[in-house]
């Protein structure tokens, strides 16, 4: 870290010291109050774009205050430079929802229902005994419909799992037909589902039991991946330069890896050219399938109601990432408001890619081939049973992509039985209900500066005629995606859509616009609930991920996602200026094990694209960031 911090390098651990003891002479902390997320407050585009070395731009940082007595929640906007507070927010649980999930709340709900009598009877009636029954806490919005009463109040869920030992897993054992909500600032139990004793799945889920995995593989000889002169980028503080790319590495509790300022040099014209201000995943939603009674309501917004950062693992050389590795720490705060740094949060590394280019020429004999390398930066969290990781490659030709890496174990329940559609058996008795992952990411453009567009491309089949008496011709269709409310737009493989985000004002050596493409993965959105939809969450703050591209015009927050579709909202031009691309991706997981992908890529291209929305929402509110 550089002596005078850049803009947007991550807080440090003196600065969130700091920020605890301004809060606290503000007269803002109870012995009550626990940090639920610190971050950096990042100055405006413009003030970033104005920025120079030596000079200094007013530095703050975001808190989200939760108090465990139940008084308000508190949004607080603190200037670490003059020492001061900016701003304060009062939270309205009923209409901006619930502050994310508290690490102390796994523990509390155990304990809480451990003193239930009606759950102490439940699982008395499964022969089961409460000191071997973990809790999963689990959040899932308001279902106005079924339980107006929840609405404002901080209920979490919790699904039971048996763990027979200390190195039992648990995931195995699921208590089905079983269900707790309870109020975690009451401490209390406000009702249990309870549709009798299922069968408890027995078979054992220790991975790491070698009576389990059976022995270890012996057939694979070392692979070496050695780099004698070291690796082919550099970092100066949060500062990164790989071959002609530059970007400033950032972290977030909420949305962990953030990727600032990727910009590209241009050899010929001896300059930088911006690409992106900001990347990062704004939000992963994980609707599940089953419509049990006791898990209908299952969904999870795992960047906002768990914070994907706060959970990112200490990744391990050999085992994590291969190569010649450089790994960045990053640091948080815990609840109390205290730094915490997570070990080797972030890993480096460049990686060979195969071939970039190849051509042989019949005619001259010439055969040349040209190498891709590419810049991986990556990091892993831990979400209850689920292991993400998170891929951001940069490549040597410009262009740029994101996978995201779905691992772990799946969420279980009891199978019911032969032919239950909802669900796959993957032991005997035990199964894995079907779900998907959705991924959104806020792409921040600014190709060349701020005045970018967004175009849809289709490839579309003319029609038979004078001037296609053949039939075999097909073109583009070009179609300027102007105004909000058009651009939530679908991916469509039949015409093989894709987006292109381009700068009018910035030409190529052919005299057309500058621009990136943007991909889609081949994936369908989540599927849509079947009409009438309830006003559940899945159905309403779910729904960004509906949508495979969205665009917002300037000033959509960074930390938040887009309207669902449907919500009120005044109609806005995109227009030609710099806004955000929301990009979904999905996994759809009928499990048989959990290991699975999703991507998106953007490439250079001539011609031009993008896509738009509002970040306010009259949706169900829930368990999320506001």
């Amino acid at each position: 870290m550089t002596a005078t911090p850049h803009p947007l390098d991550q807080l440090t651990a003196d600065e969130i010291t700091g920020i605890r003891s301004l809060l606290d002479r503000a007269g803002l902390l109870r012995d009550t109050s626990r940090f639920v997320y610190v971050g950096l407050e990042e100055p405006t585009k413009d003030d970033l774009f104005a920025y120079t070395a030596g000079n200094s731009l007013d530095r703050r940082a975001r808190v989200l205050l939760h108090d465990v007595s139940g008084a308000p929640g508190l949004d607080v906007v603190v200037s670490l430079t003059g020492q001061n507070v900016v701003a304060v927010r009062t939270l309205d649980a009923v209409t901006d929802g619930q502050l994310p999930v508290l690490e102390e709340e796994f523990a509390a709900i155990e304990e809480v229902l451990s003193q239930d009598e009606n759950w102490l009877a439940a699982l008395k009636s499964r022969d089961l005994d409460v000191a071997q029954v973990r809790v999963a806490p689990l959040s899932a919005g308001v279902y106005a419909d079924e339980y107006p009463d929840e609405a404002g109040r901080r209920i979490l869920r919790g699904l039971a799992f048996v763990q027979e030992h200390d190195r039992d897993h648990a995931w195995a054992h699921p208590v089905d037909g079983l269900v707790a909500y309870v109020d975690m600032i009451s401490r209390t139990v406000h009702r249990i589902v309870d549709l009798g004793p299922v069968p408890l799945p027995a078979v054992s889920g220790n991975f790491d039991d070698p009576a389990v995995t059976g022995p270890a593989r012996t057939t694979q000889r070392p692979i070496e991946i050695a780099q004698p002169e070291g690796p082919s980028f550099t970092l100066d503080g949060t500062l990164l330069t790989w071959e002609n790319w530059s970007l400033r590495i950032g972290f977030d509790a909420r949305e962990g890896l953030v990727l600032h300022q990727l910009a590209f040099h241009d050899r010929d014209q001896n300059r930088e050219r911006p690409i992106i201000h900001r990347a990062s995943i704004a939000e992963m939603v994980v609707p599940y399938a089953d419509p049990s009674p006791v898990r209908s309501w299952q969904n999870y917004f795992d960047t906002g109601e768990y914070l994907l950062g706060r959970s990112a693992n200490a990744l391990e050389l050999g085992c994590d990432c291969l190569g010649d590795i450089t790994y960045l720490d990053a640091v948080i705060s815990d609840e109390s408001g205290s730094p915490r740094t997570l070990p080797n949060a972030i890993c480096l590394h460049e990686e060979d890619y195969g071939i970039l280019w190849k051509h042989g020429d019949l005619r001259t004999g010439s055969h040349e081939t040209r190498r891709q390398r590419r810049m991986v930066l990556s990091f892993f969290t831990t979400i209850g049973n689920y292991d993400y990781g998170f891929y951001w490659y940069l490549y040597l030709d410009g262009a740029i992509e994101f996978e995201a890496k779905a691992t772990g174990v799946v969420f279980t329940s009891a199978y019911p039985g032969d032919g239950y559609p909802y669900s796959s058996e993957v032991a005997p008795g035990l199964g894995a209900p079907y779900h998907q992952h959705l991924f959104c990411a806020r792409l921040d453009m600014a190709l060349d500066g701020t005045h970018n567009r967004v175009e849809e491309v289709d490839v579309v089949r003319v029609p038979m005629g004078p001037g296609n008496p053949r039939g075999n011709a097909f073109t583009y269709r070009h179609t300027p995606l102007t105004r909000e409310s058009e651009a939530q737009r679908a991916a469509d493989m039949s015409v093989d859509r894709i987006w292109h985000i381009t700068n009018p004002t910035s030409l190529n050596a052919l005299g057309k616009p500058v621009g990136y493409v943007l991909q889609p993965e081949g994936k369908p959105t989540r599927t849509r609930p079947s009409p009438p939809a309830p006003p559940s969450p899945p159905n309403t703050c779910g729904s960004p991920p509906t949508t495979r591209t969205s665009v917002t015009r300037p000033g959509t927050s960074s930390t938040s996602t887009p309207a669902a579709p449907g919500c009120p909202r005044t109609p806005r031009p995109t227009g030609t200026s710099t806004g955000s691309r929301w990009s979904s991706g999905t996994l759809s997981a009928s499990p048989t094990h959990p290991g699975r992908r999703t991507g998106r890529s953007c490439r250079w291209t001539t011609p031009a694209s993008s896509c738009d929305r509002s970040a306010s929402s009259t949706a169900t509110p829930r368990w999320m960031f506001p």
